[in-house]
């Protein structure tokens, strides 16, 4: 039913290989994080400073974002998610004229480079690739270069 009413929706798990791509698990996320807080009883701001779940929601508000003004391109990015078996994960990759754009989402004012691990995964599993610079969108105050090909982006101006 969240799905039917737009209100849930999934990207799909990136494979270099488009057969993989079709069984890979999906990744869900509530399209309104206001309902998401609801049903988890988070009433107030200040609730939602130390819950556990801040994170999530913080993911799932910036993905929205980036999906909503994809769409507002002619021609929109294909939207995924990426995770190896071994555990390393890279929130959104954005594909598009092929190249692929990866994104890591973190609730943290300084990312580090140890934030961009699951980039450095991503292009180590995929060395043949064409992939841009990583962003690791974040509540951060300006946009800096935090490694070699990754770069923080405040999430305020995405």
């Amino acid at each position: 039913m969240l799905k039917a009413t737009y209100q849930w929706f999934e990207l799909p798990s990136y494979h270099g290989n488009t057969v993989k791509r079709l069984s890979g698990k999906p990744k869900g996320h509530f399209a309104d994080t206001g309902l998401a807080c609801n049903l988890q009883m988070i009433s107030s701001p200040e609730a939602l400073g130390g819950h556990p779940l801040t994170g999530a929601l913080f993911e799932s508000a910036v993905i929205s974002e980036i999906i909503k003004q994809g769409c507002s391109i002619s021609m929109p990015p294909h939207v995924y998610h990426w995770r190896s078996h071994g555990g390393a994960e890279v929130d959104v990759l954005l594909e598009r004229n092929g190249v692929i754009f990866p994104i890591e989402i973190k609730l943290s004012r300084h990312p580090g480079r140890t934030d961009t691990r699951g980039i450095s995964a991503f292009r180590a599993t995929y060395p043949h690739l064409k992939i841009a610079l990583g962003l690791v969108i974040s509540p951060s105050e300006k946009f800096e270069r935090i490694s070699e090909n990754d770069y923080s982006l405040p999430w305020d101006i995405i």
